[in-house]
């Protein structure tokens, strides 16, 4: 596909200085379809609700899109084209393109199978790869690898050590979930149980090269002991289909035991984190039920879930019982784990043993998972697969997952089918995650919705939320309701938030932003905006005890000093003081969408204030800060430095932590650097609310320009940190939106592609794929204010009203 005119196609969305004298136009909702011809310039108002956004439309070439209202339940978006080799043509079914093995190599681990993103029904849920599940819903099941293995499943050759029914889809950092894995051997050595290799570390087995497929709803794969696991999922159940064809292969083989299989359920997550657990099975049916403690992979304390696993299977039940450490026997019939002296917590669980089987037998194992009870887990399995039927699971999951996609429609004619499947995988990986976990907290009583893996808004308020309020406007809203929830019963709004705890807050209070940007989108069906304004204040004036977990720190030095110093003294709580110039930064785009929220509710101090507390970027600007890059002087002078208590600067070099100078140093450490996952080089460029002194401060809109291209094209920039989102079409503010389009294009397919390692890094819980899907639709958000960048779409369009 080729670039369009890199200097002057594009379209921008939102105010510029170059459209203030342009006549605005209103609408009341509905569609609106415009059409662009050589070098028109126009101005047009989208009302979204009750907001009004401009667009400043420039462009040398035809561009019709079609616009429907925010306000609607779902969105019709398509548009330009470009002629490519393997090409579609008419109308698509997006869930035909969908790969969810892509990015699983090279760390770029998303989870597998779940339905899309509700949890009382077909849609957002417990589930990861991206595993079979529902969008946004609990089970999230797939095989894990025992490599490289964040969302369960990788696509690195590495063996399998369980399949597993939870995960959180690529978040990087440490594991997750991926609790009471189950794991099947064809027989054991010498026919007997401590024949079987119990342990996860001697157990895993590697799999057959190029039986690995996926698509939303269902993954298989085939290991060499001769099993193929084929996954689907409800909500809160996990459903897997295992086939003993009796032909293992190495150290796999049962060596001339019988074909008699077995079913451990392992007490254990892939971080290794139980400290408790219990489990017992019942000897007449099998069912399995337990209960384990663990810890967050990304905060601090425990939570404690629950499954219930039942099998089905045409040979009777041989033999069941218990396991600890590398021996099992057929009594007791349960066992219960204390935390003990181990590093790493003992394996322990229970068995299911069946009797001698015909090659091609296939058994059917059904689990559930909750957060409250073993009754609710087996409860919620009964429930959703009351009769273990793996086709119509399966269909259910497809359907669901087809009805979430069908909100957008896309014409695919002259468009390379390598595009759409980048394009669809992308919006298949943004309604993974948050998880709808409503009924299942445990935590307090309440009749408001409960979303989780909220992993974490530092990533998810740039691209991810900003997605799902136009193509979900109700799941954004009941993420909105949920938010206000935590903050009610917490304390405070999160920045991160994963398996009912407190994650670490990476900058800024950046729910503020989400809240923001639903607000001025009209978001409002049975939120209390007042109590929401209540959370969006105490996070800028209340300076919690441990701000590493939710709030910001340093704001007595805030609102004193104007911003965050290095060597800030701060009694009023706790937490990693690094990060003064990123902090700084984003603390002042927090308060500029407080304001907007306060101007908007009539409190006009308020409004004043925080728009006031807006400019505190700008103090952190060091004029005569130069940039010197392996001994060349980079020519750009002026960047953000940190400052200490006494107002005399601080210095970090503006290339530090950057691809090209100590990429890994600026991390949630104790001697991290003064900017987080990034350079102060990138940090300067962070102003999305004050474009206009920005461009003004760094020299002019063609200075800006030269400058936005070194950081594009020195190597400085990492597409794969979040931050890097808003450099790419920041062109706009300088008059050059064909630039922003020269650069998406650029980017797609070079870092995003097909590939199982077609994602720069990991997916941060669906932000590459949210960052793919808007590039890709030409519509691009600046998160918190109802300002959005139009490019060139991928793809051309006839408008065609689905839904």
């Amino acid at each position: 596909m080729q670039s369009p005119d890199s200097r002057k196609a594009g379209v921008a969305f939102g105010s510029f200085p170059e459209c203030e004298s342009d006549t605005q136009e209103r609408l009341t909702g509905g569609a609106f379809l415009f059409e662009l011809g050589q070098g028109l310039t126009s101005t047009v108002a989208l009302r979204t609700g009750a907001i009004v956004t401009r667009l400043c439309l420039q462009t040398s070439r035809l561009l019709r899109y079609l616009i429907c209202s925010l306000a609607a339940p779902g969105v019709i978006l398509s548009a330009v084209a470009r002629s490519a080799a393997q090409t579609g043509s008419g109308t698509n079914n997006g869930y035909d393109f969908v790969d969810p093995l892509i990015g699983t190599r090279n760390g770029g681990i998303i989870s597998a199978l779940s339905k899309p993103r509700d949890f009382a029904d077909i849609s957002q849920g417990m589930c990861s790869l991206a595993p079979p599940c529902l969008s946004v819903r609990m089970a999230k099941a797939v095989a894990d690898s025992t490599e490289d293995n964040q969302g369960g499943y990788a696509s690195n050759g590495s063996p399998i050590s369980g399949f597993s029914h939870m995960h959180d889809s690529g978040t990087g950092g440490a594991s997750s979930l991926a609790n009471f894995p189950i794991f099947p051997y064809p027989g054991c050595k010498s026919d007997a149980v401590n024949g079987c290799r119990l342990p996860k570390a001697l157990r895993a087995v590697q799999v057959v090269e190029g039986s690995v497929s996926a698509r939303p709803g269902y993954f298989t794969i085939d290991l060499l002991s001769g099993i193929r696991g084929e996954i689907t999922a409800s909500n809160h159940t996990a459903l897997y289909k295992f086939t003993f064809f009796g032909n293992a292969t190495g150290n796999a083989t049962t060596q001339g035991a019988p074909l008699s299989p077995l079913f451990i359920v392992d007490l254990t997550d892939l971080p290794d984190t139980r400290s408790n657990g219990s489990a017992s099975v019942d000897p007449q049916t099998g069912r399995m039920t337990g209960t384990g403690t663990f810890n967050p992979s990304f905060g601090i304390g425990t939570y404690t879930l629950h499954y219930c696993a039942d099998f089905k299977g045409s040979s009777p039940i041989r033999d069941t019982g218990v396991f600890v450490n590398n021996r099992a026997g057929s009594e007791p019939k349960n066992i219960t784990m204390q935390k003990d002296n181990n590093r790493t917590p003992l394996p322990a669980g229970t068995y299911t043993w069946f009797g001698e089987s015909a090659p091609g037998a296939q058994i059917m194992a059904r689990v559930g998972v909750s957060f409250m009870s073993t009754q609710q887990a087996c409860e919620n399995a009964e429930k959703e697969i009351p009769n273990f039927d793996f086709d119509a699971t399966l269909n259910a999951a497809e359907k669901a997952w087809e009805d979430k996609l069908s909100v957008i429609s896309v014409d695919p004619s002259g468009v390379d089918n390598s595009y759409q499947t980048i394009f669809w995988s992308g919006v298949y990986r943004a309604m993974l995650s948050p998880q709808d976990y409503t009924g299942e907290n445990p935590l307090w009583v309440s009749d408001e919705p409960y979303y989780d893996s909220y992993y974490c808004i530092w990533d998810s308020f740039r691209s991810i939320h900003p997605f799902i309020t136009l193509v979900d406007p109700y799941s954004q809203t009941l993420m909105i309701r949920s938010l206000i929830d935590i903050y009610k019963h917490e304390g405070f709004l999160p920045d991160c938030r994963m398996s009912l705890t407190k994650g670490f807050t990476q900058g800024g209070s950046n729910a503020d932003i989400v809240l923001a940007d639903s607000f001025l989108k009209n978001i409002s069906q049975g939120i209390d905006w007042n109590v929401g304004y209540e959370a969006l204040v105490k996070d800028a004036e209340v300076e919690p005890a441990v701000w590493d977990l939710e709030g910001r720190g340093g704001l007595r030095s805030w609102k004193e000093l104007g911003y965050i110093p290095a060597d800030d003294f701060d009694t009023d709580g706790n937490g990693l003081f690094t990060r003064s110039i990123s902090r700084t930064v984003e603390y002042a785009y927090d308060d500029f969408c407080i304001a907007e929220v306060a101007q908007a509710l009539g409190k006009q101090a308020d409004y004043e204030k925080f728009l006031d507390r807006s400019g505190n970027w700008y103090n952190l600007w060091n004029q005569q800060q130069t940039s010197t890059i392996n001994g060349t002087d980079t020519g750009f002078k002026g960047f953000l430095q940190p400052r200490y208590l006494n107002q005399s600067w601080a210095f970090q070099d503006p290339a530090f932590c950057s691809p090209l100078m100590n990429f890994s140093s600026c991390y949630l450490n104790q001697d991290g650097g003064e900017t987080y996952e990034g350079s102060a080089w990138m940090y300067t460029f962070f102003a999305p609310h004050n474009m206009a002194k920005l461009v003004t401060t760094l020299g002019g809109p063609d200075a800006f320009v030269r400058r936005l291209d070194y950081l594009h094209e020195s190597g400085l920039l990492y597409i794969g940190d979040e931050q890097a989102f808003l450099p790419v079409y920041q062109y706009h503010y300088a008059g050059r939106p064909g630039k922003s389009a020269e650069r998406v294009h650029f980017y797609i397919p070079s870092q995003f592609n097909t590939t199982t390692a077609g994602i720069p890094g990991n997916d941060d819980s669906g932000a590459m794929g949210s960052f793919v899907a808007l590039s890709m639709l030409g519509v691009f958000p600046n998160p918190g204010q109802d300002v959005y960048f139009i490019t060139p779409p991928f793809s051309p369009r006839s408008p065609s009203p689905t839904r």
